[in-house]
């Protein structure tokens, strides 16, 4: 076997091992970011159209792209889908980014029947401030909305609640990051990309939750310090906690994500044996 179809097949191997056993940190060079228009052909109509209030009396406006063919007595996977400090607003279309539209690529939908859930913050819904190697990241008052969203969703749409993901990029990153902490035993597994992390104090509440985070080692806006901090404290504590490094990717999704089978598979396999 070439030896460059063989190391991608290495990397599969070892992050389907994640939610097993701590591996080692992934490296990769020669990723550059997503292109622009990735995703551009994506009709975002698909996502149909919501509003959801919580009980605090937050309003979330939301997309939702069902499974292409939803069948009778069957359930499917949550995908709670987060975005960046680019979709803060409250148009209900901003927060449908690169990473959400491509839930919807034929290929993508077919080959993951999901229910993709993609709030819309109308400002942030993680907090860490300015650049600095100490960052540690805290919810949003909006962020607690967005999980009340997702029990909601769970409760009128035929979830397996033994497979909800939270996913995200930059602010939505954190918000992935955070989300475990707001709502313990809720979430099967989250990929967060480059996003900041909690303080290790909230370590505790991954040690049954697997982890992928990504992130640029030039990345400028969220160093890439906070990520490598709070895998270090999850593996330390048995976690099943994975930091996949791109060199020299500045604060950008990396061009590996879409289609990016060699993630949703790994995450599509993680599932809780006792949901909540």
């Amino acid at each position: 076997m070439h030896l460059r179809t063989f190391a991608p097949l290495l990397m599969c191997f070892a992050l389907a091992a994640c939610a097993h056993a701590p591996v080692a940190n992934a490296p990769v060079t020669g990723v550059g970011p997503l292109a622009a228009d990735a995703v551009a052909t994506v009709d975002t109509a698909v996502f149909a159209r919501g509003s959801f209030t919580a009980a605090d009396g937050t309003v979330l406006p939301y997309r939702i792209l069902p499974p292409r063919h939803v069948r009778a007595g069957q359930r499917y996977p949550l995908v709670l889908q987060l975005h960046g400090s680019g979709g803060i607003g409250t148009d209900n279309a901003a927060q449908l980014d690169r990473l959400a539209r491509s839930w919807a690529m034929p290929a993508t939908r077919d080959r993951y029947p999901a229910y993709v859930l993609v709030p819309q913050f109308a400002g942030r819904s993680a907090h860490y401030g300015p650049a600095a190697a100490d960052q540690t990241a805290t919810a949003a008052p909006t962020l607690h909305a967005a999980l009340a969203l997702v029990r909601h969703v769970a409760a009128t749409h035929p979830v397996d609640t033994s497979r909800i993901y939270a996913v995200g990029f930059s602010m939505g990153g954190s918000a992935a990051w955070l989300s475990p902490t707001l709502a313990p035993d809720r979430f099967a597994a989250i990929v967060s990309i480059a996003g900041i992390a909690p303080p290790d104090s909230a370590a505790s509440a991954y040690i049954q939750v697997p982890v992928l985070a990504m992130h640029g080692d030039a990345d400028e806006e969220n160093p890439i310090t906070a990520d490598r901090r709070f895998v270090r404290a999850l593996r330390a504590r048995g976690g099943h906690a994975v930091l996949r490094e791109y060199h020299g990717l500045a604060h950008q999704p990396p061009a590996d994500i879409v289609p990016g089978t060699w993630w949703r598979d790994w995450l599509f396999q993680q599932k809780q044996t006792a949901p909540h």
